[in-house]
């Protein structure tokens, strides 16, 4: 059985013991709780962006670093309804106390508190648990417990990877998240994510902004205007795939065509008022291996790009 919190645990502690050399921080909380720095009150790095977002994967992807026009990142995801959906997507909402964060990674499999574990065939059975929080907010003894029993695991068996937006670990972990945003739109379609068999994806790494707003824009950017994945499935229809293929990529949205932080601001500063269609990579290729046929949506949109990241 593929455990993702096994594997990601391995990674994590790869990082701990090479914390000076990732430019990271890792330390112990009194219940035993380790919580890992990688953009709050240290500068983190490129490698570090690496494992954050391997270990977010469960293990099941790789993410290399590298350039054409910007810099840029390429991952590559086996099992993408596990890794992406099961691990990566951020999707356990985490409130206790006057703390908040949304948590990513790993941990979700096993504490499965999300509906969408409802569509998942999959639940991961580990006694260590690893989740991510994109927060400037360490969080504290209260928060590592309450993760810790939502996922059944001793405090000292729970691992807490933190980035801010606005760093370079932040950077590069969002850009990560391109194969997994566009397995999110392909479930919200119907669409069999089951039958993806790996996925493939590349996306602009964010300048790190001078706020978590700002950053929160050029990131997102990044995807929506950006990103460019290819999927390959089995055991679907050719005409399943054309009846979605154009409502994938972030060009079907109505609220497409302008910088991300511009309709935050048009929205009032509400994300929940933003068109959903619009989360998504702006290029879609999905490759049926039953039939050989390739199918096409989308496109990069090198204007947008340019005015968002200032490059």
């Amino acid at each position: 059985m593929i455990s993702v919190n096994e594997s990601a645990t391995k990674i994590v502690e790869k990082m701990i013991e090479n914390k000076e050399a990732l430019s990271i921080e890792a330390f112990t909380l009194e219940n035993g709780a380790k919580v890992v720095d990688a953009g709050v009150n240290v500068a983190g790095g490129s490698r570090a962006g690496k494992y954050f977002t391997e270990a977010c994967l469960g293990g099941l992807g790789n993410l290399y670093l590298t350039k054409d026009k910007r810099p840029r990142v390429q991952v590559s995801v086996d099992h993408p309804a596990i890794a992406c959906m099961a691990s990566q997507y951020a999707g356990w909402s985490i409130k206790v106390g006057d703390y908040y964060g949304i948590g990513s990674g790993p941990a979700r499999a096993l504490a499965r508190v999300e509906d969408l574990f409802d569509d998942l065939d999959y639940r991961d059975d580990f006694d260590s648990a690893v989740l991510a929080l994109e927060t400037r907010e360490i969080p504290g003894e209260e928060v590592a417990g309450y993760i810790a029993e939502k996922c059944g695991v001793k405090a000292s068996n729970l691992y807490l990877l933190i980035s801010p937006t606005a760093s370079v670990v932040g950077s590069i972990q969002i850009s990560g998240r391109v194969v997994e945003t566009g397995v999110h739109k392909l479930h919200e379609l119907d669409f069999n994510i089951g039958s993806i068999i790996t996925g493939i994806g590349s996306a602009p790494i964010a300048p790190v902004a001078g706020n978590d707003l700002e950053a929160m824009g050029k990131t997102n950017d990044c995807i929506l205007y950006g990103g460019k994945t290819i999927y390959f499935v089995e055991g679907v229809e050719d005409s399943g795939i054309e009846r979605i293929i154009e409502e994938v990529p972030s060009s079907a949205s109505d609220d497409y065509g302008a910088p991300f932080l511009e309709l935050f601001e048009k929205y009032d500063r509400d994300f929940f008022k933003i068109d959903p269609n619009l989360f998504s990579p702006s290029e879609i290729v999905i490759n049926n291996l039953d039939t050989g046929r390739v199918f096409q949506a989308g496109r990069v949109n090198e204007e947008i790009l340019k005015k968002s990241l200032g490059i």
